[in-house]
């Protein structure tokens, strides 16, 4: 297999696109949320980061090179890797932002509260990397034990809903954007087309969208608005530089936020178990333990240099290869982030390429991870998949409810969720424990089912007395209602771990109360 092929500047398009939406996130964080200086962001964090998407992506991109060589194909995939958005998230929020307010509360400077909200939050992320690259070692026999059906349901829904849901309402929104390029994509992909002069599709839709979008900005009919003037947001060279006085000087912050470390930690080694499961699906089976041992690899290569923000496999596998994608696509998102971040480049492509001109592209590949979660599945274990997929529609729902009341205005109260409970008739808090610790409900209500249509029930009440520990560790459905969000709980959740070890009683007895149908027997 060519180290390259046209196929990766579709890939790679894609690729880099979610990458930009996770730099555009920390941005927002690090200097509007935060408030850093812009010469210790650019100079510190971001060439961290680079560190972290070099490693990875080569690797992963030899790694695919590697299996086409050993099995004689030229159509193998490299795992698609980047940044990770819910530790983006859960570590700027949970971590750093509160380690921040603490020191100003005890009177420091802004600029040392700044300082040690960042080494707690590189901190938290050797603590991530650890979980990673520990976990990497048994991945095998855990992937031996977790049945694919359980492994496939949380990415085929994060595919439909967080991915291409996301990006669709954004083609609506900007319908002359995005049904162009949405069109475009359907016709070439599902349509099984190319284009003649052999240019990528993925090409034609950022050159299109991006020119679409700054025209109707120019005419004022385009709400896009651009990040700034490039020149303003610290051009230069940010060599990355270790750090690793700041990390022994942030070390005594691991224990105090081990109740965000852990669980994220834990999800990044589920998600990147089901990315491998993906993957094999989509007919290419990526060896356990160094594919996700190197995740943390690359996550502990951030830390050390400066960046508190975790890498990971992305979903997306089948989307990637469909469209043609090989290694190439990998190596190409390693050179081109590594120079934009370590001379701050990032800032014009921000400012000049708008998320919307390639919302399209991400729109086709989440739904092709979608079908995927179906087709790699035998028919009678649908109804496992559609099961796991449920704890992810709380995920988004949660998302969903998050924005709007947020972006009302509306301040989060226990009495809130009550109200909107009782006026509307919705499950506020049933949508809000679910949204934690979702990856892990749908895996084991999702290996619970394939157990149970197996007629596995003692092995079905297992899986449900695990997720009572779960419960009771606060890694499933504990959560806390704060003003600014609702946020998990490392508490015990103790109303969940009851129900569940309810349910694993009665699964462990269904043998003794009940018998099986008979061919053709129907169950009314």
């Amino acid at each position: 297999m060519k180290p390259f092929v046209r196929g990766d500047l579709d890939g790679f398009f894609a690729l880099a696109l979610d990458n930009l939406i996770n730099l555009l996130l920390i941005s927002s964080f690090c200097l509007g949320m935060l408030g850093f200086d812009p010469a210790f962001f650019f100079g510190r964090i971001l060439p961290g980061t680079s560190v972290a998407l070099i490693i990875g992506n080569v690797f992963y991109a030899r790694q695919a090179l590697k299996l086409a060589k050993a099995e004689g194909r030229t159509d193998v995939c490299a795992l698609p890797y980047g940044l990770n958005i819910f530790t983006t998230l859960a570590f700027s929020v949970l971590v750093m932002l509160p380690a921040q307010q603490a020191a100003l509360a005890q009177g420091m400077s802004k600029a040392e509260a700044d300082l040690i909200a960042w080494q707690a939050g590189i901190v938290a992320c050797v603590g991530s990397g650890l979980i990673e690259l520990f976990g990497g070692m048994i991945a095998n026999t855990l992937r031996k034990y977790i049945p694919r059906a359980a492994l496939l349901a949380t990415p085929g829904m994060v595919g439909l809903l967080m991915i291409s849901s996301d990006f669709f309402f954004k083609v609506m929104g900007h319908p002359a954007i995005g049904f162009t390029t949405l069109g475009l994509i359907v016709a070439v992909y599902y349509g099984r087309m190319k284009l003649k002069g052999g240019i990528p599709a993925s090409a034609v839709i950022v050159v299109v969208g991006t020119i679409l979008a700054w025209v109707l900005y120019s005419r004022g009919e385009n709400p896009l608005v651009p990040v700034g003037s490039p020149s303003e947001l610290g051009l230069g060279l940010y060599l990355p530089l270790p750090v690793i006085g700041d990390l022994i000087a942030g070390a005594p912050y691991f224990s105090s936020y081990l109740n965000v470390i852990l669980p994220m930690g834990l999800l990044n080694l589920v998600g990147s178990l089901q990315c491998l499961e993906s993957a094999e699906a989509a007919g290419d089976k990526y060896p356990g333990r160094p594919s996700l041992m190197m995740n943390g690899v690359g996550t502990l290569g951030a830390a050390f240099f400066g960046s508190p923000y975790p890498t990971t496999l992305y979903f997306g596998h089948p989307g990637w290869k469909a469209i043609g994608s090989r290694a190439g696509y990998s190596t190409l998102n390693a050179v081109f982030f590594t120079v934009l971040l370590i001379t701050g480049g990032i800032t014009y492509i921000a400012h000049w390429v708008p998320i919307e001109a390639g919302m399209a592209i991400l729109v086709w590949i989440g739904s092709t991870i979608f079908i995927q979660a179906f087709s790699a599945v035998e028919s009678k274990y649908y109804p496992a998949v559609a099961i796991g997929m449920l704890p992810v529609v709380g995920g988004f729902s949660a998302i969903v409810v998050r924005h709007a009341l947020a972006g009302a205005g509306v301040e989060f109260t226990p009495e809130l969720l009550q109200q909107i409970a009782d006026s509307r008739n919705f499950a506020i808090s049933g949508m809000f424990s679910t949204d934690i610790g979702y990856i892990f409900a749908s895996v084991i209500w999702a290996a619970a089912t394939v157990a149970i249509i197996d007629r596995k029930f003692r092995l079905a009440a297992i899986w449900m007395l695990g997720a009572a520990v779960f419960s009771a560790l606060g890694l499933l459905h504990a959560y806390s209602v704060q003003p600014f969000d609702v946020i998990g709980s490392v508490e015990p959740a103790w109303p969940w771990a009851a129900s569940y070890a309810a349910t694993a009683v009665i699964l462990w007895l269904m043998p003794y109360i009940a018998t099986p149908l008979k061919e053709g027997e129907e169950n009314v």
